[in-house]
């Protein structure tokens, strides 16, 4: 009696099954590379209401960040500045500017600019930015340099991972109280001596556990 199936169909099963292997392994990488804080959010540059340049004030001006920041060293969150905070300056500087029109309407109306938020966390991990200002870490070390930035951008993925590789190796990352807001800082040839020391001095212990940054 003559086969109704050629003789490599006895492979089907196989080829199926290692083709479905594939196809489950492809699926996987693409999440893990793909839909990652690291591939969709580093290089996020949202257009802002107000054409602000961060090179200007911080870099050619060299603006320390916490005269529009204010409470970066007391507060969990980093504020964003008001318009009082820019009216400061400019009641006097590029007063009939087109790109400040919307400042001076925010300043005459009391309505504030809406800024668009570059460096977002989810609603389930808990940041606190003094926390981070007072055991030494740099606003480079998170925000990239900021002062280099005709528009601010995302440099770092601030994915779970990326936020425990420092939780667990801080040393590198901390610096002395005059330096936090420089920018192309370098750790000098002591670098890890002087990280110590402030460990213990500041008794610096980051959490690597759940609870640590989900409460």
């Amino acid at each position: 009696m003559a086969q109704l199936f050629p003789k490599w169909t006895n492979r089907l099963p196989i080829l199926v099954l290692a083709g479905l292997v594939f196809l489950l392994v492809f699926i996987v990488f693409i999440f893990w590379y793909y839909a990652t804080p690291k591939y969709l959010e580093v290089g996020y540059r949202p257009e802002q209401p107000v054409p602000y340049s961060h090179k200007l004030h911080a870099g050619d001006m060299g603006m320390d960040c916490r005269y529009c920041h204010t409470n970066v060293e007391q507060s969990a969150h980093a504020n964003v500045p008001s318009t009082q905070t820019c009216m400061n300056c400019h009641t006097n500087v590029a007063t009939e500017s087109e790109k400040l029109l919307l400042v001076r309407e925010s300043w005459a109306s009391g309505k504030p600019i809406e800024w668009v938020r570059v460096h977002s966390l989810p609603d389930y991990a808990y940041f606190d930015h003094s926390a981070h200002i007072t055991a030494g870490v740099g606003c480079e070390s998170c925000h990239g340099n900021v002062a280099a930035m005709e528009v601010v951008e995302q440099k770092k993925p601030l994915s779970m991972g990326w936020c425990l590789d420092c939780h667990r190796e801080p040393e590198m990352h901390l610096r002395p109280r005059e330096d936090i807001t420089k920018m192309n800082w370098t750790p000098p040839p002591d670098q890890m001596d002087f990280a110590k020391k402030i460990i213990e001095e500041k008794n610096i212990s980051p959490p690597t556990d759940c609870s640590g940054c989900h409460r």
